[in-house]
């Protein structure tokens, strides 16, 4: 047995330049990852405005596609389509323009109103003893705040020619990037895949189908059926006489196709309260309408437009929208679920999968079959 005098003794040294150089890289690191953040939230508005804009653009591949393989150029398809779609929105803004500004103008006026006597029906309804006052003021729809909002709405002539000049510049942008995206998309994409091996480029170009294909297939079936929605409401709504018939057909549309899992109850939810306080038995006729226009849209809408989307998970939906609608409020919660059904697409591609062994494949039998894929 050797005594201690005669173990080996191990000594760690550092070398110093290697020290220095790690601790420089380091330092670089932690400054890029710094910079790089200030400058996304510097562009946070920008970098949404583009996001949007590449969804439009994958949005309008199938027509442009369409017309490119009839012989048309590219560009001269992504006009037309880009063009279509303008037409459309300045002729809906032509016929209810006017309706919506004013019922949005009187809906936003009449708002702590509306507050005032919801709190006192749930006080007599439920025995509670809630002040409209402080509820009015932690929602920030006090007198003042409702007056600036209207004057932004309908306003005086600065306010509404400082609005216009905005949206014009927003609007040239978001055209100008979707144009661009849409018909160099072909030229982008071979540009991007000379970066790559050959074994890349064929992930790249999988990757490329399925997102746009996935993509643009859910957010045209979302907005038809968003359009849909928001028509028969509005009509219904109009047909027995609801004030803000317009505004609320818009907000139970959009908000039933692009809020996951409870959309679809809060965009009626709305209308419904609305109706309560000046004919209850208007909540009643819209709910049953509802009700109605639900079971067309699951069993005749929905399933023919699911053949050109993909269905994704309520969790992984929801999520999302929490997610993006933390980082970049209500347009990134409509943005979130396209953005969402693109990677689950790719993951549900490239994601390996095993055989189950006996005692996960016996789940099935206790649980049922799953419905769909994360």
């Amino acid at each position: 047995m050797s005594s201690p005098a005669n173990d080996s003794v191990s000594v760690l040294r550092f070398d110093k330049k290697s020290v220095k150089w790690a601790l420089r890289t380091i330092a670089l690191f932690v400054f890029a990852a710094m910079l790089f953040l200030w400058i996304l939230e510097k562009n946070r508005s920008f970098i949404l405005l583009l996001s949007i804009a590449l969804l439009f653009a994958i949005a309008m591949e199938p027509p442009v596609a369409a017309l490119a393989k009839r012989g048309w150029r590219r560009g001269a398809a992504t006009g037309l389509v880009l063009f279509g779609v303008l037409i459309s929105g300045v002729a809906f803004l032509g016929l209810f323009g006017g309706i919506l500004f004013s019922q949005a103008s009187s809906l936003i006026s009449d708002l702590p109103t509306i507050v005032t006597d919801l709190t006192s029906w749930v006080n007599s309804t439920f025995k509670q003893n809630l002040d409209p006052a402080t509820i009015i003021n932690q929602l920030n729809i006090n007198q003042s705040q409702v007056t600036q909002w209207a004057t932004h709405v309908a306003g005086g002539i600065f306010g509404v020619l400082s609005s216009v000049v905005g949206g014009v510049f927003q609007l040239l942008t978001f055209s100008l990037f979707a144009f661009y995206l849409s018909a160099d998309g072909p030229r982008l994409k071979r540009v991007v895949g000379s970066w790559m091996q050959p074994a890349g480029q064929h992930v790249l170009v999988t990757i490329w189908d399925i997102t746009v294909r996935k993509t643009g297939g859910f957010v045209v079936s979302k907005v038809i059926m968003a359009l849909a929605s928001a028509t028969a409401h509005s009509l219904f709504f109009a047909a027995i006489g609801l004030p803000y018939w317009l505004p609320l057909g818009l907000i139970t549309g959009i908000t039933s196709q692009f809020i996951p899992t409870v959309g679809t109850y809060l965009g009626i939810l709305i209308p419904v309260l609305f109706a309560a306080f000046t004919n209850p038995i208007d909540a009643l006729f819209i709910a049953i309408f509802a009700t109605v226009y639900q079971q067309f849209e699951n069993y005749l809408l929905s399933p023919r437009l699911s053949k050109i989307t993909m269905d994704i998970h309520p969790a992984i939906a929801f999520g999302s929208v929490i997610i993006f609608a933390n980082l970049f409020g209500a347009i990134g919660a409509i943005v979130s679920i396209p953005l969402a059904a693109a990677l689950v697409s790719i993951f549900n591609n490239y994601g390996m999968r095993y055989e189950l062994i006996p005692e996960l494949h016996d789940l099935e039998s206790q649980g049922g079959k799953p419905t769909r894929d994360f």
